[in-house]
Order: structure tokens, then C-alpha cells, then sequence
């Protein structure tokens, strides 16, 4: 027997995570983006990253043309672009507000992330509702700050203690 969707759903929020948009940019859809917390590193040799993204999110449309994405991770200071990111606005306005600049690969980086890593489609794996998105990093870029996290259902900081 499995697990229910609601007991998986409340256990998953006891996992914090950082907080990411991933982006793309393709020539049919043009530039897309949206907030995702499934992402993990695969490999360091060579630079492997995944993210998971469910079947209906038009970004994952973007992805699969352009075959590249880059992953935002973002900084505390930005919780209103996870929240503009999650949905419920076009893809125009997710972007009309947020500071970003083309990368190397031509995708869409946030200025004011923590770290945008650009990379290239690899391996796409369907389980269940979502893809599993395999890339590997061609480009990163580091920026100071401190992480977005989110726990529980709710938006959290880290505390420093020196």
C-alpha cells in the first residue's frame, strides 16, 4: 500500500530546501520561468544538476525545445520572485519586474540570485506527474548573500552565529 497524497505532502514540508526559478529560453515560447525546490546536484565530474518539474508547466515545454535551463537559486531578499514565479501570472510578468540578463547559453539569468548555474539537457526522465530534467552545467555564476529556504509550507532565513 502506498502513501497518501496528503500524509506525502505533509511529510515533504518537513524537508527544507532553497528556493530556485529555473528558466529557459526557446524560440517558439520564448523566455519562461518558475519556481521550483526540486533541485539537487547529480555529479561533479562532469557538472551535473536536476530539477524536477511537473508535466503541465509550460517552462518544461520551453526546456524540452531549447533543450537548455538555468537554475536560479535565490537570495532571502527574494521571496517576491519565488511568489511572482509559482504562477498565477503570465510568463511576461513573471519576467517584467525581475532583473535578468541572457547567459552564455542565451537563457534567462536572475542578476539578483544567489547562483545561476546554465546548463544543457542531458537526460529527461518521466516519473509519475513531473519530469526529472538531467542537465549538465555549462556556466555558473556566484553572487554574495544569504540562501532563500523554504520550510513547512512558509519562507524561511538562515541565522548566522559567529
Amino acid at each position: 500500500m502506498t502513501v497518501g497524497v496528503d500524509d506525502f505532502k505533509k511529510a515533504m514540508q518537513l524537508w527544507a530546501s532553497g528556493v530556485t526559478v529555473v528558466t529557459t529560453q526557446s524560440e517558439k515560447f520564448g523566455i519562461q520561468g518558475m519556481t521550483v525546490t526540486a533541485f539537487s546536484s547529480v555529479s561533479i565530474n562532469p557538472p551535473q544538476v536536476l530539477v524536477c518539474i511537473n508535466e503541465s508547466a509550460d517552462t518544461g515545454t520551453g526546456i524540452h525545445e531549447s533543450q537548455r535551463f538555468a537554475v536560479n537559486i535565490l537570495s532571502s531578499t527574494q521571496q517576491d520572485v519565488s511568489n511572482q514565479f509559482a504562477g498565477g501570472s503570465s510568463q511576461e510578468q513573471r519576467f517584467e519586474n525581475t532583473p535578468w540578463t541572457s547567459g552564455i547559453t542565451g537563457t534567462p539569468i536572475l542578476d539578483n540570485s544567489l547562483m545561476s548555474l546554465e546548463c544543457s539537457v542531458i537526460e529527461k526522465i518521466h516519473a509519475g506527474t513531473h519530469w526529472i530534467i538531467i542537465g549538465e552545467v555549462q556556466n555558473c555564476v556566484c553572487r554574495s548573500g544569504e540562501p532563500l529556504l523554504y520550510y513547512r509550507g512558509t519562507y524561511q532565513q538562515l541565522i548566522i552565529q559567529d
